[in-house]
């Protein structure tokens, strides 16, 4: 039988097909399952405008045989199968598509047909030494096999075939040390195979099953009792579902459905907090399904994790994790978009970056935006579960686009609020501003145990000011980038031009700092490198003294910046010693600047380590401070 060459440079493209497209061996089936799909709809669609066959959709079957000891795997289709002249065009010419001839001749039925480029038949030879077709067109009395063994060409012969339709049998290669074939023959593999890429094939994709079942007694042991004996047998089973749950009408779905699918899914063993089942019509048409998950996982803020929704082409799984779905802030979602808009490349392993894919991750943000706005309106309590799983990923999506997606979250953010003592949102905040507050006050700390301490706070409280209280590293860096909401600036409590709008004090303050410059001068100077300057405060009210800082660079942000992986160098703010003139130790200060300049200056240190405690750090010289204090305590100079 004269072998025939492959068209369209085969060797080099049938390598290509072979080595390069496809990212993973185990697509090959997906790929076959696909063209036997394409060509049930092929008859199908024929009976559906002709009614010639006098078939119905039930009568259509795709079905696996593997056989080990052969090393074979059989897929069998009962379509429209092929005759001698279609076997030598579609698979003897390389990227020829008889799909994509069907779908421009019969546009009119609007099928989803899957197939476009003609060549995910050829992944069979990524796992095949010999690859053999048999087919036979409905109606015709002939059926046709033809055969590859790869690049150097096919063989088409007069074959036997009972019935119409189309058999491929892959003759798999030999197992190497890097490559396992055999797994492919195994039964567990193609079912989950199966399960992963061609559960919503609209046809049964069946196989002889094997299974085990207890046997009816029939001996007795030394008690008396039934003797339990198993047997195996095998019983065909349909592997898909083949109608999409997304597919389905909502109404027609219970929650019990919905929560079923997720934990099959996405592997979760607790139920979502929130689902979102969606559909589009018009010039990019889709279906999704979104979850909203109750708890982060292990891994969601490491590098390792991998955001992405699963993208389905007419119910075939394209990509398992399409990051391109998803903005980073909204990661944490689950779910899966079905569109038969898609533009896929040959492998359809990858999606091209168009139009359709912008206009569907578009609608999907503003759905997931619109969902949570909801969410927060309606279910406060679940909303709050959600954010503390995954608020943080909403900050750090306000900082790291610089502001610029500050429409689509800053109404989503929560903060702990020192007046109400619970999470608010910035709406929240400055709808319950006192007349008269022009800014946001802020307060940064570790917990929100020791931000309530900060002594930055005194006035604020008598003045019935709420301040929020931030507690992640990216809470600053975050409200920097927002720099207002609703036209009110945000204001750290701890930044040295506090202005609370108290005229008198102010000008009290600064006649103290004038009146006490050298004093102010001296303690500044024993702590020069650590503070910028010392001033008389009028922000205290019962503490001694406070850190502040000059400048954008917050002692907050310091910490956080000076604490990351991979600082070279120490970042400083510019801090401020601010110490409260009605405190009795003001009037100790005064004195020793007279009298004792020596002593005064271990009050410089030890209020200077003092306000490092209150700020929840430790002293620079932590011995040090404690020696100075119990020498104090003992009267010593």
């Amino acid at each position: 039988m004269a072998l025939q060459p492959f068209q369209a440079e085969s060797k080099r493209l049938l390598d290509l097909m072979i080595n390069s497209i496809y990212t993973h061996k185990e697509i090959f089936l997906r790929e076959l399952i696909s063209n036997a799909s394409d060509a049930i709809d092929k008859l199908y669609l024929k009976e559906l405008s002709a009614g010639t066959t006098g078939m119905s959709k039930d009568d259509f079957f795709i079905f696996l045989e593997a056989d080990e000891g052969a090393r074979t795997l059989k897929i069998t289709d009962n379509g429209c199968g092929m005759s001698r002249e279609e076997l030598e065009k579609n698979l003897g010419t390389i990227a020829e598509s008889g799909t994509l001839k069907f779908r421009a001749e019969d546009a009119a039925h609007d099928a989803e047909i899957i197939g476009q480029f003609g060549v995910g038949f050829y992944s069979a030879f990524m796992v095949a030494k010999r690859v053999t077709v048999v087919s036979r067109v409905y109606g015709a009395d002939e059926a046709w096999q033809w055969q590859s063994e790869g690049a150097e060409g096919f063989t088409v012969a007069p074959a036997q075939k009972e019935g119409f339709g189309t058999e491929i049998l892959l003759e798999l290669k030999e197992d190497t040390e890097d490559e396992q074939y055999g797994e492919y023959l195994e039964q567990y593999r193609l079912q989950s195979l199966v399960k992963k890429y061609s559960d919503y094939i609209r046809y049964p994709i069946r196989m002889a099953v094997e299974k085990s079942r207890q046997k009816e007694p029939v001996e007795k042991d030394e008690e008396g009792k039934d003797k339990v004996e198993w047997e195996t047998y095998t019983e065909v089973e349909t592997l898909n579902s083949m109608i999409p749950l997304w597919k389905r009408t909502k109404s027609e779905i219970t929650a019990e459905e919905y929560e079923s699918f997720y934990r099959d899914k996405f592997m979760d063993y607790e139920k979502p907090l929130r689902t979102v089942h969606t559909s589009a019509e018009g010039a990019v048409s889709y279906h999704a399904l979104l979850f909203f998950p109750s708890h982060a996982p292990y891994d969601y803020y490491t590098k390792e994790y991998e955001k992405g929704l699963q993208l389905y082409s007419s119910g075939v799984l394209i990509m398992d994790k399409c990051a391109d779905l998803l903005p980073d802030y909204f990661s944490f979602v689950h779910g899966l978009v079905d569109s038969p808009d898609l533009s896929l490349n040959i492998s359809r392993e990858m999606l091209q970056h168009d139009r359709q894919l912008k206009v569907i991750a578009s609608a999907i943000e503003k759905k997931i935006k619109n969902e949570l706005t909801a969410m927060l309106l309606n279910e406060r309590e679940q909303y709050e579960k959600l954010f503390k799983e995954f608020g943080l990923q909403f900050k750090y999506g306000v900082y790291a686009g610089y502001g610029q997606n500050r429409g689509v979250l800053e109404d989503l953010l929560l903060f702990h609020s020192m007046e109400k003592d619970k999470l608010v949102t910035l709406k929240e905040y400055v709808d319950a501003m006192p007349e008269g507050q022009k800014d946001i006050y802020f307060a940064s700390g570790e917990s929100v145990a020791r931000i309530e301490k900060l002594p930055q706070l005194d006035r604020l409280r008598e003045r019935k000011y709420d301040v929020l209280f931030l507690t992640d590293n990216v809470d600053e860096f975050a409200l920097q980038m927002l720099r207002a909401y609703a036209e009110k600036p945000f204001k750290s409590v701890a930044a040295s031009d506090l202005d609370l709008g108290d005229e008198a004090e102010k000008k009290a303050a600064e006649e103290q700092n004038t009146a006490h410059k050298e004093l102010l001068d001296a303690l500044a100077a024993e702590l020069s490198g650590k503070v910028k300057a010392v001033r008389v405060s009028s922000r205290l009210k019962e503490h001694v003294v406070c850190l502040t800082a000059d400048g954008p660079l917050s002692i907050e942000m310091e910490r956080v910046l000076n604490s990351m992986p991979g600082s070279e160098r120490e970042v400083k703010a510019e801090k401020v010693l601010e110490i409260n003139p009605s405190h009795a130790i003001f009037d100790t200060l005064v004195k020793l600047y007279e009298t004792d300049k020596d002593t005064l200056k271990t009050y410089a240190d030890i209020l200077y380590a003092q306000a490092q405690m209150l700020e929840g750090m430790l002293p620079d010289d932590p011995a040090g401070y404690s020696e100075a204090v119990f020498k104090l305590m003992n009267g010593e100079k």
